[in-house]
């Protein structure tokens, strides 16, 4: 399922990837394409509230999605507002910001309603 609902699919037919579709008797690669995350900046943040959690052992960003947004498919904005692309990066005790309110931050990605 795209991230953000709004990724384009494109055929991949390029000359470095040939050995790869041949193998597999393809003419092309079906994919999505890499969507572009706005920057977040001072201006954007202060466009959102955010909850503070804990960051604890155990801790995942689809666990928050779920229970600040009752939906864990929703981690990458959690992810995205603390600029950490995964949990690895996250160390018990530190402060995570979980952006509200939550429709305000899908439509800043045009994402649509929840």
């Amino acid at each position: 399922m795209p991230r953000h609902g709004s990724e384009d699919i494109f055929e991949n037919d390029l000359d470095f990837y040939e050995e790869f579709i041949e193998k597999r008797g393809l003419n092309k690669i079906t994919q999505y394409r890499t969507p572009k995350i706005p920057p977040l900046t001072v201006k954007v943040r202060r466009r959102f509230t955010t909850l503070k959690h804990v960051w604890k052992q155990g801790d995942k960003f689809y666990k928050l999605a779920n229970e600040y947004y009752g939906d864990p498919k929703l981690w990458w904005v959690i992810a995205w507002y603390n600029q950490k692309p995964n949990e690895g990066m996250v160390k018990p005790g530190v402060v995570v910001f979980v952006p509200q309110p939550l429709q305000k931050v899908l439509t800043y990605f045009n994402y649509g309603t929840v």
